[in-house]
């Protein structure tokens, strides 16, 4: 078998955004290390040298990040938070609260705008994620970082955030020390230490959740969530040094043929569903576009003779995609009930339905539901898919098959 720290500094892991989707994330590292054990792998140190994020996908890459030294507890404490989520973890979702936000967004949009300055209403966000900020003292301590970096147990963690002020898409990232910033047209990174803000900032999902402030460049500027006009998610892992590099998903990569017809409406279609259009656009299109490029540059790579190849700057990147194989608005549209009250009136005004068989305005609700219920089937959900892809990840990785060992059926039976 390889060297394990060997193939693991160069490996690199990117978790894409998605907001409560991200339990399906979680699912997956579950899967991931179970097949570790089960394959005779050393336990303990982390199989990921590079860890990327982006949107949630941030936190749970930070969270895995900050638990470099021992893989297999630090993926069991983040499944513990995501089983047990409750959506005032997040966002402050009693009605007063929900009353001081969400309604001044409806008030703009029953007053117009004229009334709305006249009253000088000025709402931030449609929900408000200061338990979001307390939780992260909690699930991240970032302060582990440099150590675990200088031991050896991680080379680098990127997370992604998009400027208001600039209009820039920007890769914050701390790593070793030959590790190099990169820039590229719309997009750049920055080497510093990340905080919790930078966590907040790459999760600010559009509307729904306020701007963070961050210094940059000597200034102040307003960041939102990194999935914003990202074009090249996978990017970061392959400049910071990624050879291979494993991508989950928020959402299916493609929808299968004979199925869309199956979510079609000839209504007019509600505010609830244009967002969550907008949303899927943000979230989940230009990690299928990027999948389609590497892949692309790959085959071109693999027609170029290998003295050529050598020469050049491009490099074949080997990649694993694991994605639901479910829609997750789907999967959505059966735990709304399941949402704050409050929340759910809100949502209600805005065109999403409590009904299980309507999931016209379901998408919007997938991105706010962190409830348990929910959270806890996208676990299962990715989990399975995992399972189903064992063999490919076994060769990803260089586990040996066992002879002997049997992985049990489900995540919720089988701690790690």
């Amino acid at each position: 078998m390889p060297d394990q720290a060997a193939t693991s500094s160069t490996t690199g892991l990117l978790l894409t955004g998605g907001g409560a989707r991200a339990a399906y994330q979680v699912g997956v590292l579950e899967a991931i290390a179970k097949i570790r054990r089960t394959s005779g792998a050393r336990r303990g140190p982390n199989p990921f040298g590079i860890i990327t994020g982006t949107s949630a996908g941030a936190i749970n890459a930070a969270a895995l990040a900050c638990g470099a030294d021992d893989f297999d507890l630090t993926v069991r404490r983040i499944a513990s938070v995501w089983r047990n989520f409750e959506a005032h973890q997040v966002y402050r979702s009693d009605a007063l609260s929900v009353m001081r936000t969400g309604a001044r967004w409806l008030t703009l949009l029953s007053l117009g705008w004229l009334i709305a300055k006249w009253r000088r209403l000025r709402p931030r966000s449609l929900l408000d994620n200061l338990p979001l900020a307390q939780l992260l003292q909690t699930l991240v301590p970032l302060e582990r970082l440099p150590g675990l970096m200088a031991q050896g147990h991680l080379q680098a963690l990127a997370v992604t955030a998009s400027s208001y002020s600039s209009g820039e898409h920007v890769t914050f990232f701390e790593g070793l020390s030959h590790l190099q910033p990169w820039t590229r047209s719309q997009r750049k990174s920055v080497r510093e230490r990340i905080t919790h803000d930078h966590l907040l900032a790459s999760s600010a999902i559009p509307f729904v959740f306020p701007a963070t402030a961050l210094q940059i460049d000597g200034r102040t500027a307003y960041f939102g969530d990194g999935s914003m006009r990202q074009s090249a998610p996978i990017a970061p892992a392959i400049h910071l040094g990624a050879q291979r590099i494993l991508v989950v998903g928020a959402g299916r990569m493609h929808e299968p043929k004979g199925e869309a017809h199956l979510h079609t409406t000839s209504s007019y279609p509600s505010l609830a569903q244009i967002a969550g259009h907008a949303l899927s656009n943000i979230f989940l299109d230009a990690l299928s576009v990027d999948v389609e490029r590497v892949l692309r540059i790959n085959h071109t790579l693999s027609l170029i003779p290998a003295e050529s190849r050598h020469h050049s700057s491009l490099k074949p990147v080997e990649m694993l995609v694991i994605a639901p194989s479910q829609r997750l608005d789907t999967v959505a549209a059966r735990h709304i009930d399941a949402l704050p009250k409050a929340v759910r009136t809100m949502l209600g005004s805005l065109g999403v339905s409590s009904s299980a068989s309507d999931v016209k305005g379901a998408a919007l609700a997938s991105y706010l539901l962190f409830e348990s219920d929910y959270t806890s089937e996208l676990m299962e959900l990715g989990y399975q898919d995992t399972l189903r892809q064992i063999d490919n990840v076994r060769r990803f990785f260089d586990w040996q098959t066992p002879s002997d060992t049997a992985l049990p059926p489900t995540s919720s039976a089988a701690p790690i």
